[in-house]
């Protein structure tokens, strides 16, 4: 039965990456039934942790958190996954903080490789470029040791997604058409669309446009195919395109302007959205800047003489 149950767990892993994710849903729910009947917390948490990972790929985070409680409640820590869902929903701090703990924790190289590139998407996101390639070398190091496939994707693609927030884009490409390749080679959907869009951008830097817009199309036909959500949303964000990116504004940004027009508080929407009135603050700037609007009062109208409420 327990042997049983960790060929449910590897098949569910197979099905997230190949991007069958409904189905890994199912599988990693039935060996956590099946580890249940063998008294084995452990294994139970990883197949929790799997869920909890495709529900927060698929933008239904509240159903990610408690897939990640559940996982934790069995003893396995939820982690990156828990981070990563921090940054989804605009929490930056919490975000940071989470990785760093986590990964000032983990002294095995193996594991310290499931935690980096996570590690390096949320240092760039708050801006502390040095430590993300810190950390991009630490996990470069680690992919030569291991040899594996998977960590020369997941080294390559962090390293051009660093190079690119520094302002090489060249590099960054070099850095991204490899990650991309062997993402093709192992059959993994999703992580090819989220390379291309950083490829479409490296493009754009270096004044190809075109390339930009042909990149980010067809990363957004496999996001939207596979049913990830957040990741739509940003393609549309940064193209201009779509419901959720009018007039420029991201999903959050949204979000945090329709409280704003129903006449909250930085400290309401940062409590309705669990988010820190600091990263509600800034997004309201942002608002600002975008519609050209100069107060609260003149957004929440502009919210709704568009139709955004």
């Amino acid at each position: 039965m327990s042997f049983r149950g960790r060929c449910l767990v590897h098949r569910a892993q197979l099905l997230r990456l190949h991007g069958d994710w409904p189905e890994a849903l199912e599988e990693a729910l039935r060996a956590a039934e099946r580890f249940a009947q063998t008294m084995n917390p452990g294994a139970i948490g990883k197949a929790w942790y799997l869920r909890g990972e495709v529900h927060r790929l698929r933008g239904q985070f509240a159903e990610a958190e408690e897939a990640y409680r559940e996982a934790s409640r069995s003893g396995l820590e939820p982690q990156p996954g828990w981070a990563l869902l921090r940054l989804a929903q605009g929490n930056e701090e919490a975000a940071a903080a989470a990785i760093r703990r986590a990964t000032s924790e983990t002294s095995d190289r193996a594991l310290r490789a499931s935690l980096l590139p996570a590690y390096v998407e949320i240092m760039l996101a708050v801006g502390d470029h040095e430590e993300a390639r810190r950390a991009c070398r630490e996990l470069a190091d680690i992919s030569a040791e291991y040899g594996t496939d998977m960590l020369r994707a997941l080294a390559a693609h962090v390293r051009g997604a660093a190079e690119l927030a520094a302002g090489d884009a060249s590099a960054a490409l070099a850095s991204l058409r490899e990650a991309r390749l062997v993402w093709q080679e192992l059959e993994a959907p999703y992580e090819s669309a989220r390379t291309r869009v950083l490829v479409g951008l490296a493009c754009r830097a270096l004044g190809d446009d075109d390339a930009f817009v042909l990149e980010l199309d067809a990363a957004r036909r496999v996001f939207d195919q596979l049913g990830a959500r957040p990741d739509v949303v940003m393609v549309d964000s940064l193209t201009g395109t779509g419901h959720d990116a009018v007039h420029g504004l991201t999903q959050r940004e949204l979000e945090v302007l329709r409280l704003v027009a129903t006449g909250k508080s930085n400290k309401g929407i940062a409590a309705e959205l669990v988010i820190s009135e600091h990263t509600v603050a800034r997004h309201v700037q942002n608002i600002f800047t975008k519609l050209e609007v100069p107060s609260r009062a003149a957004a929440g109208a502009f919210a709704f003489e568009h139709d955004l409420v």
